[in-house]
């Protein structure tokens, strides 16, 4: 498994890491920032996490996952700092024989990192800021 906070992501590692000649699928989900959110224009957002209960409670979802469907590997990576729309900030990559496995293995992950592992962003508009989902 890979799992990582870091400043900047690189899709070419996540995929090196995933391609098994054992995989007949590899999910890549990449989640970026944009540039609205309601109606308002966004210039940045800033990612703060508690690293080590992260980088935790990431392999715990990572070995939950591993138990729940027959994966080949999996990638989770999720950058910390200021970062401008366009940027990865993100990546759920998984690794497994057939589709379907990797498809619901990813959604899984996804969801569980943005319900449970301490990492906040804040929005930053042109007028003012605001912190976003401040949970867990």
């Amino acid at each position: 498994m890979l799992i990582k906070l870091v400043e900047h992501i690189d899709l070419n590692e996540a995929y090196a890491y995933l391609n098994s000649p054992n995989a007949g699928a590899v999910n890549l989900f990449v989640g970026t920032v944009r540039n609205q959110t309601k109606g308002k224009d966004v210039v940045r957002l800033d990612f703060e996490a508690y690293d080590a209960m992260a980088l935790r409670q990431m392999e715990h979802l990572a070995n939950e996952a591993m138990g729940k469907w027959p994966l080949v590997n999996l990638a989770i990576i999720h950058a910390v700092g200021a970062k401008e729309p366009g940027t990865p900030v993100v990546v759920i990559g998984v690794a497994s024989a057939h589709r379907d496995a990797s498809f619901e293995a990813c959604r899984f992950l996804i969801d569980e990192l943005k319900k449970t592992v301490p990492i906040w962003k804040k929005e930053f508009y042109e007028d003012n800021s605001v912190w976003v989902n401040a949970h867990p």
